[in-house]
């Protein structure tokens, strides 16, 4: 299965449609809800942080609607809110003190050289709901991470420790967080096609038919979505990622070789 379900009106009856789980089912009924309620009233509304995978749900969902935008705390974020903004407002006011998203820093001892992981796994042990974190960027001896604005005081002065690592805790502005750059390989290949099992199997250096195994067993998403058909179309931009491999981005297509294959760049993040 593979999805690409994208609206250009709202339309409630969609829920049913693209709701592969009940548990999609009442997650997109209660988006419909705050964001509808915004719209008619006029307000500001936002919803929880979405995944990619959701997040393309209510795209298809909420269509081409005036005023809706994604905003995660940074251009790159891959955890985002779906936000509804009047037409008084503008994306700028996202920033500001009223902002339904809050950066808080952990700052740590820099040696305990703590990952994505421990503090994923402290926020959750301090009983955090995962659908109120957005992304969690660690870098050495600081993690900034970003937060609904409602839970922002909670956490601020529950968390203090990430395993056996104390945290010292601040809110800082959006503007200010410390965004890594992520760790990349290049790899220039030649692809017969832009297939999707082609190209995870130049990515990931491993044959097409266990690519293509990969894919058929569900293990695969193309921008979130998860996708079976190996034959499906890679354009450029469209970031893959495999559970138990690792993630992806087809960076560009440089055209044809004089052999007609075609020439293409990736981007293996590491």
């Amino acid at each position: 299965m593979c999805y690409n379900v994208i609206g250009d009106k709202m339309d409630r009856s969609h829920i049913d449609k693209i709701s592969g789980s009940p548990e999609d089912r009442l997650l997109l009924a209660k988006l419909w809800d705050k964001i509808n309620a915004g719209i008619r009233r006029n307000i500001p509304a936002n919803t929880c942080f979405l995944s990619p995978r959701e997040q393309e749900m209510a795209r298809f969902l909420f269509g081409d609607q005036p005023g809706l935008l994604y905003f995660g705390g940074f251009d790159d974020a891959e955890r985002k809110m779906l936000v509804y903004l009047p037409d008084y407002l503008d994306d700028r006011s996202l920033y500001d003190e009223d902002s339904p998203m809050v950066c808080l820093r952990a700052t740590y001892f820099e040696a305990d050289a703590l990952t994505h992981r421990d503090f994923l796994g402290a926020l959750m042990g301090a009983g955090i709901a995962r659908e109120t974190v957005g992304d969690i960027c660690v870098s050495n001896g600081c993690c900034d991470f970003f937060v609904s604005a409602e839970i922002a005081d909670y956490i601020a002065q529950n968390l203090v420790s990430a395993g056996r690592t104390k945290l010292h805790m601040e809110r800082i502005s959006l503007c200010d967080a410390n965004i890594p750059e992520p760790e990349i390989r290049e790899i220039k290949d030649t692809v017969a096609s832009l297939r999707l099992d082609s190209v995870i199997a130049s990515g990931f250096r491993i044959g097409r038919s266990l690519a293509a195994q990969y894919i058929q067993a569900g293990k695969a998403a193309v921008d979130g979505l998860p996708c079976e058909k190996p034959d499906k179309s890679v354009a450029e931009g469209m970031k893959i990622s495999v559970r138990g491999l690792g993630k992806i981005k087809l960076a560009a297509v440089n055209g044809r070789t004089k052999k007609n294959r075609i020439s293409i760049t990736i981007f293996r993040y590491v």
